[in-house]
C-alpha cells in the first residue's frame, strides 16, 4: 500500500492489480464467445438442429444484460467485490452443469441461463472499477480490462476443441469449470475500487482532452429520457447484431464453407485476436479522436467487412483477414461504450446507467444469434445474413449522429 496525493490519509492499492484481476475475470468470461466449439458435438449427439442450438446464445445475451443491470445496482451500493463472486461462482457452475446435460432444456439452463448470470454479474466490475481508477487514461484501460474476453475465447475455445477430441465434451466442461473457478475468485480478490475523491498523482482533470469531455453525474431517470441515450441504445444493439450473428455461428459457418475442423478450431483464435486488438486499440483511439468518432469508424469497417467474409469465405487467408475485422469492430464496442456512458453520466452511477445501455446488447443477443440461425434454416446458407447484418451496422452509423455530449445540470 502507498500514501497517494489528495488521498494521502488513505491507503491506496497499486491501481494496476484491478487491471490484473479485471483481466482474469474478463479471459475466463470470454469463453462465452467460444461456446460455438459445442454446438456441433451436441448437435451430432442429440440430434438437435442449428436453430435449436443457436438458441443458447440468445438465453445468455438476455441473461447477461439483465443481470449485469442488478450486478450494477449492487455494485453502486455494496461495491465491486461480492457481484464478482457471485459472477465467478455462477459462471463456474454452469460449466459443471453442462457436464450432467441430457436435454435440450438442461443445455438452456446451464449454458444459456446459469452461465449467462456469471457473466452478467461478473462482467460489470471490471469495466466499471477500471473506469474509476484510471479517469486519466479510461478508454485505454476499460479497452485492456475488457480484451479479457476476446483473448480468453480465444484460448479457451481451441483448448476446448483439443479436449474435446481427447476426452469428450462432457470432461471438456468439467476441466474448464475447475479453470474458471480460481480464476474468478483471484479476480475477486483483486477487483477493489478507489477510495471516494481519488485522483491519480500528477493528473489535472480540469487538462481532460478536448476529444472525450467528461461530464457531471447523471441521474439514470434523465439520462433514459434523453434522445442521446436512445441514439446510443439503438447504434449499440444494431451494431452488436452484426457481431453476435458471426460469432454465435462460426464454427458450422467455417464447415459450410468447407473447412477443416482445425481451420474452424483456428477461426476462433483469430476472431479472439481481432476482438482483443479492438477493444484495446479503439479505447485507446477513442481517448485522442473521440468515443462517437470511433464507433462511426468501426461501424463502417463493420458494414464493409460482412460481405467480404461471406463472398471471401472458401479463401482460408481472406476468410481469416475479414473475420479478424469483423471481430475488431464487435471488441471495439464493448470499450469504447463503456468509457461513453462515464464521460457522458459520470461514474458515480456507472453500474446502473451502463447496465441500462448494455440492454442494448442483450437485445442484439436475440437478433444475431436469430438471424444467422433463422437464416440458414430458411436458405441453407449465411448468404443474406451477412448482408442484413452488414445493413444493421450502416443504421447503427447513421443513429450515432443523433448521439451528443449530455449538457451539465
Amino acid at each position: 500500500m502507498q500514501d497517494r496525493g489528495d488521498t494521502a490519509s488513505v491507503p491506496v492499492m497499486n491501481r494496476w492489480l484491478p487491471v490484473v484481476g479485471g483481466l482474469s475475470m474478463s479471459m475466463a468470461l470470454g469463453m462465452f464467445y467460444g461456446m460455438s466449439v459445442f454446438l456441433l458435438p451436441l448437435e451430432k449427439e442429440f440430434g438437435w438442429t442449428r436453430a435449436q442450438t443457436s438458441w443458447v446464445t440468445t438465453f445468455g445475451a438476455v441473461m447477461i444484460s439483465a443481470w449485469f443491470v442488478v450486478g450494477g445496482i449492487i455494485l453502486d451500493r455494496k461495491g465491486p467485490r461480492p457481484v464478482s463472486a457471485i459472477g465467478g461462482i455462477f459462471f463456474s457452475l454452469s460449466f459443471l452443469l453442462a457436464s450432467q446435460i441430457h436435454s435440450l432444456l438442461m443445455f438452456y439452463l446451464s449454458i444459456g441461463v446459469c452461465l449467462g448470470i456469471g457473466v452478467g454479474f461478473g462482467y460489470v466490475v471490471p469495466m466499471t472499477v477500471g473506469a474509476k481508477w484510471f479517469p486519466d487514461k479510461r478508454g485505454l484501460i476499460v479497452g485492456v480490462m475488457v480484451a479479457g474476453s476476446g483473448l480468453g475465447s480465444g484460448i479457451f475455445g481451441p483448448l476446448a476443441s483439443s479436449l474435446i477430441e481427447k476426452v469428450g465434451w462432457r470432461s471438456t466442461v468439467e476441466i474448464l469449470s475447475a479453470i474458471f473457478f480460481v480464476m474468478t475468485m483471484l479476480a475477486t480478490f483483486l477487483l477493489k475500487a478507489p477510495p471516494a475523491g481519488y485522483s491519480p498523482p500528477g493528473w489535472d482533470p480540469s487538462r481532460v482532452s478536448a476529444a472525450s469531455p467528461r461530464g457531471a453525474d447523471v441521474a439514470t431517470g434523465r439520462m433514459i429520457r434523453s434522445r442521446t441515450f436512445l441514439a446510443l441504445w439503438v447504434a449499440y444493439c444494431l451494431g452488436a447484431t452484426s457481431g453476435l450473428m458471426v460469432i454465435s455461428q462460426l464454427v458450422p459457418f467455417a464447415r459450410s464453407a468447407g473447412h477443416s475442423a482445425a481451420i474452424a478450431a483456428l477461426a476462433i483464435t483469430v476472431g479472439a485476436l481481432g476482438n482483443t486488438v479492438g477493444r484495446i486499440f479503439s479505447g485507446w483511439m477513442s481517448d485522442h479522436v473521440g468515443r462517437v468518432n470511433t464507433l462511426r469508424i468501426v461501424l463502417l469497417l463493420s458494414a464493409i467487412a460482412m460481405p467480404i467474409l461471406f463472398l471471401g469465405r472458401k479463401d482460408v487467408s481472406i476468410f481469416y483477414a475479414s473475420l479478424s475485422l469483423v471481430y475488431y469492430c464487435y471488441g471495439a464496442q464493448f470499450s469504447v461504450y463503456p468509457s461513453l456512458s462515464a464521460d457522458f453520466y459520470g461514474t458515480k452511477n456507472m453500474g446502473l446507467n451502463y447496465g441500462l445501455l448494455l440492454l442494448a446488447w442483450g437485445a442484439a443477443g436475440v437478433l444475431g444469434p436469430y438471424l444467422g440461425g433463422r437464416v440458414y434454416v430458411a436458405t441453407g446458407e449465411y448468404q443474406w445474413a451477412f448482408y442484413i447484418a452488414a445493413a444493421l451496422s450502416l443504421v447503427a452509423f447513421g443513429a450515432l449522429f443523433a448521439a451528443n455530449q449530455p449538457r451539465r445540470a
